[in-house]
């Protein structure tokens, strides 16, 4: 079954590589999406494959890479139609 959903990371999520880590692992899944910065401080992303891969990802963003500090990962259904691949969108 296919899921797709829209996270926001909070924490210390930017200039950590956080976006870079989120492209790789979502890649290495086999995930299509994108993820990008927020003014606000945040990482927003979208995921979209196999049920199981997008609820590893999720989780997987509760630690994020090396130096990132995670507080929450907040997720809600994604119901637009998403571009095959995972790409760094510009911030917002």
């Amino acid at each position: 079954m296919t899921k797709a959903v829209k996270a926001i990371i909070t924490g210390r999520v930017q200039g950590v590589w956080y976006r870079g880590w989120t492209q790789e692992t979502a890649r290495r899944l086999g995930l299509d999406g994108w993820v990008q910065n927020r003014r606000d401080g945040t990482v927003q992303a979208v995921f979209s494959g196999p049920e199981d891969k997008v609820d590893e990802m999720l989780r997987l963003c509760e630690e994020g890479p090396e130096y990132a500090f995670v507080s929450s990962v907040e997720h809600i259904p994604h119901l637009t139609e998403i571009p095959s691949g995972f790409n760094i969108r510009r911030s917002v």
